[in-house]
């Protein structure tokens, strides 16, 4: 910028005496024009450099008031501190994390989004090298020496400025080269405290900015510490407040803020080596991360030391955040060290800490609404079984005297969702009937009855020794979070089994039943006011992101989807350190037997596959004995398969025993959803067991005869969670086993398998009992084992 303002004092010397110097076209000399021409030319240039400051300032912003909002962002300002650019140990840059760091501004500069870099480093790059430099002109015998410290403290002995000096060059050079590796054309900018003092520095350095941006160039800038350190105040235009404020330019996040807010950026990224803001420095015992930051919360941080190797500090990372929130520049403060953070910002993950001044983002958070959950169930827990109960009860009494409220936030998801095209299997899982209420409240209340025995319930009692006794009894997992879609119903089910259970609890809903979610939550939380326990259950309501919810380890114990396979899958892949129960797919057979009676076979097909076709527990394939196909059993299956509207496919066995028939289906491990089945046939009992373990899901699996000797071989061999004989596969359900409800079916083989109910939400903990007793009693032989197994209470 110094070198533009010379430029400019050289036009108006030679414009004082009349005269013109204007650069030929091959640069190198200079010819003489008259002032007329000096006229016309300054006119051109006020006129351009006018033009790039209007699109700079005339820029409609994106309004972003919540997280989800950010990919919306199309200008953007990235600044990078010391301590992501250079290593932890202080020796060098951290060129992986640069690189990265450079991909993802690559990759959204090509997408068509303006990218600005402010970047430190220059002084700690320089340090290094200059470090090497005075070490290598060190004497062997200073090298050596133990009495001289100039090796521990080289690097306190360099002039920052020098070092800046060194540093900017090779920081530069570094950027070019990792920018083109995608095609990408860098420019730097190095700025001092003329460049904002000064009405027309200041003018013109924005100018350039927005030529640079206009040219398709990624802007990178720092400040010119080798000429001048930054310790500069600037006096700003009016802030929203009203109230002249100004910013003191002291390191590179207030430099940041500084052309966010002249550029009209829609968002401010400021890079750290801690994860956000926090309450209080993270070190500390109670430090919480706050994942949304407003001026209000001002008073609830307290402040920790600033970086070793940078300038700034988290106070000054956040005066800057706030100033330049308040002139509609939307920030995150996120831990630059975290692997794809520009991505998981515009992304809308909960990364970092987001600055707004909406409420939106204000609901509780949900890390502490699962601490409340936590609480919530160690209140639940210590009820006696019967108040436990009576929660239950009271949300089933709800469900039928709150019937109009509940239908009528129905009708408005249902509304909405036909509006939006949602496909007819989901709208049949959204809709709420009186009659499926009531059939609610029945299973509510039969869980209410179970609830007596469950939790404390003993499992084993045994004498150790004399005096010592051990019980394991059963008590809640902790914290549950239950992902569910389109099926308002659900929430109420699952609701009731955290109660019965002792468990807290955390529900999201799709969006797609929002209104049926909220009116249901608000019996939810009135049944629980009943014993104290409002918090033991929340609604996640906030636009949190699945993936942030399945990274909060240290609150969730467990988590259980339902939904589309889609979901399931999806959930268990994401969550690392969190269980996951449920079944990805519910590719569910019936095996028609060649000892089977056919008009119970074909009861038993119709209801399995037509009852309801999107459920998991439906039939996907039909399994035919090969005897079978000689009669008109085949074609009475067919027949009534077609007037049910069932699409039949046809595996490739069949397929090549037919001239005429079903199309072949494209796999036999898939789950329809809908009313559409696969037909294979087989030549024996072993074989259909062989094709359920290849192509099944472990969810559910049927024989259909009447030799007893058979059913029993195919249900003791059959590897799934349920298996029946002569009764249809939608009898895999909490409610029709008797459980009241389920929070899913599990085809996992540990610790619950099948559909789940309270039982299935328990886990136990030992209680063991003594007077004085030691461990090394029995190894001095004063005391004895006796392990004697005690009838349980």
């Amino acid at each position: 910028m110094s070198m533009c303002l010379r430029g400019l004092g050289l036009y108006r010397g030679a414009m004082s005496r009349g005269r013109f110097l204007q650069p030929l076209k091959n640069g190198k000399s200079f010819s003489v024009v008259s002032s007329p021409s000096v006229g016309a030319y300054l006119a051109k240039q006020v006129s351009r450099q006018n033009r790039t400051l209007h699109s700079i300032h005339d820029r409609t912003r994106a309004e972003i008031t919540e997280r989800s909002q950010l990919k919306s962002a199309r200008r953007m300002v990235v600044k990078l501190g010391s301590a992501v650019i250079t290593r932890e140990d202080e020796h060098g840059l951290a060129l992986g994390r640069l690189a990265s760091i450079v991909e993802q501004v690559a990759e959204y500069h090509v997408e068509g989004r303006e990218c600005i870099m402010v970047t430190s480093g220059a002084v700690a790059f320089g340090k290094q090298k200059l470090t090497q430099e005075l070490l290598m002109s060190m004497s062997m015998r200073e090298t050596l020496s133990h009495a001289d410290h100039t090796r521990q403290d080289a690097g306190t002995m360099l002039e920052p400025r020098a070092a800046a000096a060194v540093g900017q060059s090779g920081l530069m050079s570094l950027y070019d080269a990792m920018f083109a590796q995608y095609g990408i054309k860098v420019a730097q900018v190095l700025v001092t405290e003329p460049d904002f003092y000064n009405e027309e520095t200041r003018r013109n350095l924005f100018s350039t900015l927005s030529e640079l941006i206009s040219l398709n160039i990624v802007p990178i800038i720092n400040t010119n510490d080798a000429v001048m350190p930054p310790m500069f105040i600037v006096d700003q235009e009016v802030s929203a407040t009203g109230k002249k404020k100004g910013i003191k330019i002291r390191d590179n996040d207030s430099l940041a803020a500084l052309l966010a807010a002249e550029v009209h950026a829609d968002l401010l990224i400021l890079m750290s080596d801690v994860d956000g803001i926090y309450n209080k420095p993270p070190w500390e015992d109670g430090a919480r991360l706050m994942h949304t930051y407003t001026s209000a919360d001002k008073d609830l941080i307290k402040f920790g030391q600033k970086s070793k190797v940078g300038t700034g500090g988290m106070d000054s990372k956040v005066t800057a955040a706030t100033w330049a929130l308040d002139r509609g520049v939307s920030v995150v403060i996120c831990n630059g060290t975290q692997e794809k953070a520009i991505k998981h910002i515009l992304t809308g993950r909960k990364v970092g800490t987001f600055f707004t001044e909406s409420t939106v983002d204000k609901a509780t958070p949900v890390d502490q609404l699962a601490e409340n959950a936590r609480i919530g169930s160690r209140v639940m827990q210590n009820l006696s079984a019967s108040d436990r109960a009576l929660c239950v009860n009271t949300l089933a009494d709800l469900l039928i005297s709150k019937q109009p409220q509940i239908l009528e936030a129905n009708a408005k998801d249902l509304d909405e969702a036909k509006k939006s095209g949602l496909a007819k299997p989901l709208l049949s899982r959204l809709s709420l009937t009186p009659a499926k209420l009531e059939s609610l409240a029945v299973g509510l209340r039969q869980i209410a009855d179970d609830s007596h025995r469950n939790v404390g319930r003993v499992l084993r009692r045994t004498k150790l020794a004399d005096g010592l006794e051990l019980k394991q009894i059963t008590v809640p997992i902790g914290v549950l979070l239950v992902i569910f879609e389109s099926r308002p119903d659900s929430l109420p089910q699952v609701a009731a089994l955290a109660m019965a259970s002792g468990n807290g609890l955390l529900l999201k809903g799709g969006k797609e039943a929002a209104h049926s979610n909220r009116a249901l939550m608000e019996l939810v939380k009135e049944a629980l006011g009943t014993v104290g326990a409002q918090n033991a259950i929340s609604l996640v309501s906030t636009r949190e992101e699945i993936s942030d919810l399945l990274s909060m380890d240290q609150h969730i114990d467990l988590i259980i989807p339902r939904g589309s396979s889609e979901l399931v899958r999806g959930i268990q892949e994401k969550s690392q350190h969190i269980p996951v129960m449920g079944h990805a797919e519910g590719i569910c057979h019936v095996y028609v037997d060649k000892e089977a009676n056919l008009q119970k076979a074909l009861k038993i097909i119709r209801d399995s596959k037509c009852d309801y076709p999107a459920a998991c527990n439906a039939m996907e394939t039909l399994l035919i004995h090969e005897e079978l196909l000689s009669g008109s059993f085949f074609a009475d299956v067919c027949n009534m398969l077609k007037r049910e509207g069932v699409k039949i496919n046809s595996g490739p066995k069949l397929n090549q025993l037919l001239t005429f028939g079903p199309p072949q289906a494209k796999s036999l491990k898939h789950e329809y959803g809908a009313l559409e089945c696969s037909i294979e046939v087989v030549k024996d009992l072993e074989e259909a067991i062989d094709h359920v373990h290849a192509f099944g899901s472990g969810h559910t699996d049927v024989i259909v005869t009447e030799n007893d000797s058979s059913a029993r071989y195919f249900q003791n061999h059959v590897d799934s969670a349920c298996v029946f004989h002569n009764a249809s596969s939608r009898f895999a359900d909490g409610f029709r086993f008797g459980l009241g409800a389920e929070v899913g079916i599990s085809t996992a083989r540990i610790h619950a398998r099948g559909p789940v109910g309270v039982e299935g939400l328990l886990t136990t903990k030992w209680i063991l009992s003594g007077v004085d007793h030691a461990a090394a009693d029995f190894s001095e032989g004063s005391r004895k084992w006796i392990h004697e197994t005690l009838p349980v209470e």
